[in-house]
């Protein structure tokens, strides 16, 4: 599983194969790096409490919630698309250096 230092380093690469490492860019993937890590963050808070919590009432009633990470993980996913869509990288463009694996 790629970790968030992988991925910047990714995107820097491949802003630097388009010759667009300019300041602007960099500081999306610095905001797509936020989000990728808050995302994280929302998938380990639904694997612990899962989709839906049990909680009380105002009124003191046992209920079932929605788990609002689920809807935030969405979100920042989103996010990150447009981030990416922004930056013009998709798999279409993907550059590869000679010493880069598969």
């Amino acid at each position: 599983m790629a970790n968030a230092r992988k991925i910047k380093e990714s995107l820097i690469k491949q802003l630097e194969n388009k010759s667009a490492n300019v300041e602007h860019f960099l500081g999306l993937i610095d905001d797509y790096i936020w989000y990728f890590k808050e995302e994280k963050e929302m998938q380990k808070d639904i694997k612990e409490r899962g989709r839906t919590y049990k909680a009380l009432s105002a009124s003191g009633y046992p209920i079932e919630k929605e788990n609002p990470s689920v809807k935030n993980a969405v979100v920042y996913n989103k996010q990150k698309l447009a981030i990416l869509k922004q930056l013009e990288l998709t798999t279409d463009n993907v550059g590869y250096d000679d010493d880069d694996e598969l």
